[in-house]
């Protein structure tokens, strides 16, 4: 699944192209990709309006148009959105037409990606409220800050980072080369940090996600830019799909063990397992 990295660096690759820019046209192909209202009322809310900037939010994609009106987009698992594309492109969902005739096409094999509609502030807040927590690499993150959210959280740190409503954009990839960076392993429970370990996380998931977005994402995948080139940052992982191989770090072998439900690589050197705590 794209994390904050590749949403970013496409926002980044997209924004020069679609801000000022007039949607002429939007073909929604797919009626799963419309959420929450039929598929000709999102068509009827954006068509014709000017995309007055292209934000995001955690792994969302904000399309903010003329009038306060917000298109929501998240790529899922397998989304991609590809400017210029071949017509023929394989698995197409919906085609956006700009005023100068460029084509951004939104294609996904799974058909898990979407699109939402807030209208004025208030419905965009509203619409982010209690799905999403912190931005990761906003000033607001550090240490202190990751410690409060963490409190008394009995979770494992690894589903804890997973969870977008308390940190926004952190996904399987970089919560693996992060937690590997800060030195702990991702059995530890959320709530058992001490605040030193809390600082060290927090500049590592900085670290991680800045370094994904300077690389242009990782594709492993389905991941590709606007313009089909993939990520490289899969080039720089230290211990994500690393098993059997030595850590880069101390040359123990890296092994993968289930935490939240996903596959997760650790070198259980560098991040010591959490001792079993006994009941007396």
């Amino acid at each position: 699944m794209p994390e904050l990295p590749e949403v970013e660096t496409i926002r980044r690759q997209l924004a020069p192209h679609v801000e000022g820019r007039t949607l002429n046209r939007v073909e929604i192909l797919d009626g799963r990709w419309s959420v929450g209202r039929p598929p000709e009322d999102l068509v009827d809310a954006v068509q014709g309006r000017k995309v007055e900037q292209l934000g995001r939010r955690g792994k969302y994609f904000i399309f903010e148009l003329t009038d306060d009106v917000y298109l929501l987009v998240h790529l899922r698992m397998t989304g991609n959105l590809l400017l210029d594309p071949a017509p023929d492109t394989p698995y197409q969902r919906v085609i956006f037409t700009l005023d100068d005739g460029q084509i951004l096409r939104f294609c996904d094999p799974r058909r898990f990606g979407t699109g939402e509609l807030a209208l004025g502030p208030e419905g965009l807040e509203e619409f982010f409220a209690g799905k999403l927590g912190i931005e990761p690499l906003s000033d607001d993150f550090d240490g202190r800050a990751l410690r409060k959210l963490a409190k008394n959280r009995r979770a494992p740190i690894k589903a804890f980072l997973l969870d977008q409503r308390h940190i926004a954009g952190v996904g399987n990839i970089y919560a693996d080369e992060a937690l590997h960076r800060a030195g702990i392993h991702p059995l530890r429970p959320a709530g058992q940090l001490t605040l030193t370990q809390c600082a060290a996380l927090a500049d590592a998931v900085k670290l991680v996600l800045a370094a994904g977005i300077d690389a242009g994402g990782s594709t492993i995948d389905d991941f590709r830019h606007p313009d089909g080139v993939s990520g490289a940052f899969q080039n720089d992982f230290l211990v994500h799909l690393r098993k059997g191989e030595p850590c880069h770090t101390c040359g123990t072998t890296v092994i993968k063990l289930v935490a939240a439900g996903r596959g997760t690589y650790v070198c259980e050197s560098c991040q010591p397992r959490p001792r079993v705590r006994r009941r007396p």
